[in-house]
This record gives structure tokens, sequence and C-alpha cells, in this order.
């Protein structure tokens, strides 16, 4: 049979056998001297990685002595590695490792081979590498497909902690674990879910994100999904850039935030938004959660509320006769002529004013939009002791 015109004669294998602690030695110290990333390695890992070394070619000897057979790589050469190694060493490392160590052992055919057999021992080495780099490939594939498991219901875990405000120790932990340790600028996006099954529209984010240099952290919520976002330098501009990840509807970005433990307070205004859009059916898409204040007071958003009596109708309130003109064009149906005779001063002068209260609060009373959001404002504050 072929396999049988294949077996090396006793004495190679005695010889192959008698050989494989120090062909595990040569293998590690051409590994240290021959790779920079190896040497780089803290050494826990570094004793790992010439474990992993040593434990092939012990699994080669026993291979090239026995039947040779497709050896499980995944448990005789890799199992002795904890699944760790994986994240600190790549599979092109990983292939160096592979190539050194059977360039040792080829190094030293001459020596363990008798002259029938020579030829036979290249041709093991050749077969049994081509079978670690696959059983490699395996291990790094199944590493990483339980890595992206875990990490995915880890992100999960940490977004829904930050829409339930728990910033706290393990919140931190978890974070760190998926690379946010120290991201800056975030913002909070919510909209609604596209077709698809959840982990594929979480997938497309990350995508779109590594492509706009931003990190997303996302989960799927039912109708609706929840993306924060870091290394945020404008949230509309964010928001616009991951616009096609999300479904038709409003898109809402909530404030941005110095970090993503303070990502609650984005992700509160994100949500509320989110809730209060529909009341603005021309909104642009996407709109930032504070573009919606008036709405957002309307359903008892009460930061909102907040916001709208710091911004606007304490402002005002601090400016009387600047009140008292805001009040009465807004009662007058936003007309000139009609709050100048109501107030006794001349059109130019309301126009003058308007002028001032925008630069005020930010807010163009000619607008129909600030004009609403205005008027509920100072609806609150007559309401508000």
């Amino acid at each position: 049979m072929p396999s049988a015109r294949r077996r090396p004669s006793a004495a190679t294998a005695r010889r192959v056998e008698q050989a494989a602690g120090d062909l595990g030695a040569a293998a590690v110290a051409r590994i240290e001297q021959r790779h920079e990333w190896f040497r780089a390695l803290p050494a826990e890992q570094r004793s790992w990685v010439g474990l992993v070394a040593q434990a092939g070619i012990a699994s080669f000897v026993e291979w090239f002595s026995g039947d040779q057979t497709r050896v499980d790589t995944g448990t005789d050469v890799f199992g002795t590695a904890p699944s760790e190694l994986t994240r600190s060493i790549s599979l092109g490392q990983t292939l160096d490792l592979v190539r050194t160590t059977v360039e040792v052992v080829e190094e030293h055919t001459s020596e363990l081979a008798g002259p029938k057999d020579a030829d036979r021992v290249r041709e093991a080495v050749l077969r049994y590498s081509r079978e670690v780099a696959f059983g490699a490939a395996e291990v790094y594939a199944q590493a990483a497909e339980s890595r992206g498991a875990w990490d995915a219901r880890l992100e999960s875990v940490v977004v829904d902690a930050v829409l339930r405000g728990e910033a706290d120790q393990g919140m931190h932990s978890r974070a760190a674990a998926l690379g946010w340790g120290s991201v800056q600028g975030v913002v909070v996006l919510v909209g609604s879910t596209p077709p698809g099954d959840g982990q594929g529209v979480v997938s497309a984010l990350h995508r779109r994100a590594r492509r706009v240099d931003l990190q997303v952290l996302a989960t799927v919520q039912g109708a609706r999904v929840v993306a924060i976002v870091g290394s945020v330098t404008d949230p509309l501009e964010a928001a616009r850039s991951l616009a096609d990840c999300f479904g038709p509807g409003p898109l809402v970005a909530g404030p941005r935030v110095p970090h993503l433990f303070a990502a609650g307070r984005s992700a509160r205004a994100a949500q509320s938004g989110y809730a209060a859009a529909p009341a603005r059916p021309d909104a642009p898409r996407p709109i930032a959660a504070d573009d919606l204040l008036a709405e957002r007071a309307l359903l008892g958003d009460q930061p909102a509320r907040s916001a709208l009596l710091q911004r606007i109708h304490r402002p005002l309130r601090d400016a009387p006769h600047l009140l008292e003109t805001a009040t009465t064009y807004l009662e007058r149906g936003q007309s000139l002529e009609g709050s100048a005779r109501a107030l006794f001063v001349h059109p130019n002068t309301i126009r003058y004013r308007l002028g001032t209260i925008a630069q005020l609060i930010g807010h163009d009373l000619t607008d129909p939009t600030d004009a609403f959001t205005v008027r509920i404002a100072l609806t609150l504050g007559r309401l508000t002791p």
C-alpha cells in the first residue's frame, strides 16, 4: 500500500523519537532568534508558545512512527496553549512558528534518517506541517467565532447598562474588555431597525464605523437600534455617516459627552427624542435630541423642560422688555405691525428686538419651528413657580 511504502525504517523512527527533545529546544531557540514579535511577548506567553512548538515536535514523532493518518492538531499541538493565546498571537505569526519549526527539522534530516529514509522524512515533515497549518487555521476560526459570540453578548450588556444609567465598576471592566476603556467623544444614536437579523444589523454598523474612523457599541431592541458611537467630533456628522445602517424614519443623536461613563445622559436624550420625533414629521434626518426639546417636554421629559426654562425662559425673564416682545409677537400671530400697535412702538423696534432675542436664546421667532419651541418654553415658565 502507498502508506506502507512511506513508512520509515525502525532505526529512523527510533532516531527521530530520541531527537524529539533536542529538536524542540532547537526550534524554540530559532523562533526566539528570528522573530522579534516573539521576544516582545510577556514571559508567560513565550512559555506557552514554546510548549506549542515542543508539542508539535512530539506529536510529529508520534505520527511519524505510527500509521501517519491525519493528526488531530487542535488537541495534540494547540491543546497545550490557553485559548487566550489567540488574542496575543496572530494566525500569520502562528504560521511563522510552523515554518521555523519545519526548517529546524529539515536541517537535521540527514542526522535523523538513514540514506534510504531521507526523502521519506522530508516528505513526512512537509505533510505534517500542512496538517498543522490547516489545524492552526481551524483553531483560529473557532476562537474568532467564540470570541465574536462572547463580544456580542458583552456589547449588549454594556449598551444595556448605559441605557439604565449603571456606570459602575462592572461596566468599566466590560467596556475595557471591548476596547472602550479610553474612548472619548461619545454620542448615542437611536433609530429604527432595518430588515435583517439583529446581529447582521450590529455587524453592519461596526463595518461602517471602521470605514469612517468611529467606534461603535450597538444593540437591537425590537423595532429600534441603539448605537453608542465613540471618537465623535460632530454628533450629526457621525449620525449621517451611519444613517444607512438604520431603518427608515427618525434618527436621533443625543448630545456629545466626554466618555462612555457619561453616555447615560446622551442615551436618555436620544431615547426621549426618538419617542418625540413623530411630532415633527418634517424633521431632518438625522436630528439632534436638543432640537426636539419642545416635543420632548410635551411627553413629560423633565430634563427637556428644565433645558427650555434655562435656555429660553430664564434669559428672557431677565430682560423684561424682550420677554414682553416675544410674548406679544407670538400671541399676535407673528405680526410685526400687530405687535408694534399692541406695544405702542414702531415696527422697526419689534424687528430689532426680534434680532436681539435670536442672539440671546438662539431661536428665531420668525421661524415656525423656533416659534413653537419658544412658545412651549414661555408656557412652562408661566406654569413654573
